[in-house]
């Protein structure tokens, strides 16, 4: 999709993504025109937008991780002090991870773009964490390539809870980034 699309099909690839995303998620082989039926449009309107199943699911991944991307900007991590920066960005990030599920979790190939629009999701990761050394959140010796992945896998975890399915208010996203905020600096230890 090199050049910018008129306002109906924009509209229409953002309804074909979302349908995606709500039937793959129910059933992972589901055809296109299932998906074009549950986004109200004709398969061939979908295949005019995306060629085949494997153009879908790129446009997914790189869809969700610009989504990603906005969420935390939108936070404006530079303009907090890094714990409450962190909380902001974590809450923002688990709404678009939950609304998002299917492709946020499942893998697909990536393509350049949603490879590059990752790098940008992971620096501002990093940047991130080294704030919170810095402002003292973390040890001065904690290793920072490890702390990222233990909270990319907090963030999974808030979301697939034993049990969050049979509550609604496990999936609030304000009280999820407290746990995982919590679990990140101070573990499953005593606090002081």
């Amino acid at each position: 999709m090199g050049r910018a699309l008129r306002a109906d099909a924009e509209r229409s690839v953002r309804a074909i993504l979302e349908a995606a995303e709500r039937v793959l998620a129910q059933d992972a082989g589901a055809s296109m025109e299932q998906i074009a039926e549950a986004a109200g449009l004709t398969r061939i309107t979908v295949h005019r937008r995306f060629a085949n199943r494997q153009a879908l699911l790129e446009a997914l991944a790189v869809s969700a991780k610009q989504q990603l991307i906005d969420a935390i900007e939108e936070a404006r991590p530079d303009a907090a002090p890094a714990l409450v920066a962190l909380y902001r960005v974590t809450a923002n990030v688990l709404r678009v991870k939950n609304s998002w599920r299917f492709t946020l979790s499942h893998a697909t190939p990536h393509t350049s773009t949603a490879a590059a629009l990752w790098e940008e999701i992971d620096a501002h990761t990093r940047e991130l964490l080294t704030r919170a050394q810095r402002e003292g959140l973390l040890a001065p010796d904690a290793d920072l390539e490890w702390t990222g992945q233990v909270y990319y896998a907090l963030l999974n975890e808030a979301l697939n809870r034993p049990g969050a399915d049979q509550d609604p208010a496990a999936h609030d996203p304000d009280a999820l980034a407290a746990l995982v905020i919590d679990t990140l600096l101070h573990g499953a230890g005593p606090h002081d």
